[in-house]
């Protein structure tokens, strides 16, 4: 049948579910299960490999974002298991993907294209933000480490800051020790006490990842259809905005390209109101929600920069979850709290946390929790949130879990 442009008649474009879209969507970022794993070596490098990457994060008010992320997904992980894959076995290399992230070391060469890109596009923007001359530190600060191994910035150019200087104190030789770790020319050997150690790249990675070069389009190729693998669905701005590697642009021309060839098509996801938004997938994008697994019931708690919630719209469409960061935000104008941590509970995010670790005194403190709209937190949820509390206590370095009065508030309109 013709359309009365005379055209052939125009497919409508298939819809997955909510439902579906959740579960393909909590698998593919390794939230479906408890898989077994010790959390460490082979299988740790693993579960990074499966999520992409893994978020850095200094806050640590219960355990550190990158840590926690790990943590939800293998209750065995320890923070020394991350370190000795950087450090020692070299399975990890850190870098920048949105923000500062460890990455597996297989990945190395594809950043080589980020490395070009950042030193064109840093170089002129941080002349202007600091406005000294970091770029004559270069060849003082290679020259050490190449002579006397790792640095951290407070290892140089402490002479040169001065009062007043801002911007976090990055005097010239710490400007130059970034900016040759964003270029290529150095990495990070080891995190002592979270802070950077800097060695030249030759002496942390492989060789054969140090030659090998990668077209540039290759790469593009590469990161668009890898960060639709860890997405199950995503718009072009997506894919692009996943690893930080490629432009808008050029995840949109990667897209047309696929789908004119039948390697992707479009699917309407439907959003928790019932919306729906438009997304590229691989055309068996329905038998992959369909075998997806089912959720564990069993309450986990989530960094606020754990990989699935990372996308704060998109966590708002898929799970009907608002959720913002007041770290930033004045404590009077605070809604919830400082750091509050997202509860999962199967496939719904069913209320925040607020909570802290006081090591000291061997304590977790639970200052307030907030259900989610439609949650209730009845006898069985509760007994399940406590034991939740007391892992995550154990894993901070706590003995006890003790809650203030008052601590489970009114549902949030």
């Amino acid at each position: 049948m013709a359309t009365p442009c005379g055209g052939a008649r125009r497919v409508a474009t298939p819809t997955l579910s909510n439902a579906r879209a959740r579960r393909l969507f909590l698998q593919t970022h390794g939230l479906s299960g408890l898989p077994p794993g010790p959390g460490k070596g082979a299988d740790l490098a693993g579960v990074i490999a499966h999520l992409g990457f893994v978020q850095l994060d200094s806050i640590n008010t219960v355990a550190r974002a990158h840590d926690l992320i790990l943590f939800a997904r293998r209750p065995s992980y320890r923070p020394r298991n991350l370190e000795l894959l950087l450090d020692r076995d070299r399975a990890i290399f850190e870098h920048w993907t949105h923000d500062a992230s460890v990455i597996p070391m297989q990945f190395y060469p594809h950043w080589k294209l980020k490395f070009a890109r950042d030193a064109d596009r840093l170089r002129d923007r941080w002349k202007a933000w600091q406005r000294h001359g970091f770029e004559g530190k270069f060849d003082e600060i290679l020259t050490r480490i190449r002579d006397t191994g790792p640095l951290c910035s407070s290892d140089v150019g402490t002479d040169e800051v001065k009062k007043g200087d801002g911007w976090w104190d990055w005097h010239p030789s710490k400007t130059a020790l970034e900016f040759l770790w964003r270029r290529g020319d150095l990495a990070v050997a080891r995190r002592v006490a979270f802070q950077k150690h800097y060695d030249l790249s030759t002496r942390v990675i492989a060789p054969d990842m140090l030659v090998h070069l990668p077209d540039p389009q290759d790469t593009i190729n590469w990161a668009c259809a890898e960060a639709l693998s860890r997405l199950g669905f995503a718009t072009s701005g997506e894919l692009a905005a996943f690893w930080d590697l490629v432009t808008p642009a050029e995840a949109r021309a990667w897209c047309a390209s696929e789908q004119a060839s039948g390697k992707l098509i479009e699917v309407d996801i439907t959003s928790a109101d019932g919306s729906l938004r438009r997304s590229f997938a691989r055309p068996d994008i329905f038998d992959q929600a369909a075998t997806a697994a089912d959720p564990t019931g069993r309450i986990r708690v989530l960094s606020p920069f754990d990989p699935a919630l990372r996308d704060r719209k998109r966590a708002e469409r898929l799970f009907g979850f608002f959720y913002r960061i007041e770290v930033f935000t004045p404590a009077a104008k605070r809604q919830y709290g400082y750091y509050v941590f997202p509860l999962l509970e199967g496939d719904r995010l069913i209320g925040r946390i607020d909570m802290k670790s006081h090591r000291a005194e061997g304590t977790l403190r639970v200052t307030a929790l907030w259900p989610e709209p439609g949650v209730r937190f009845g006898k069985g949820r509760l007994t399940r949130l406590e034991a939740e509390l007391d892992r995550v206590a154990r894993f901070s370095g706590c003995d006890r879990v003790e809650f203030a009065d008052g601590w489970l508030r009114e549902t949030q309109p």
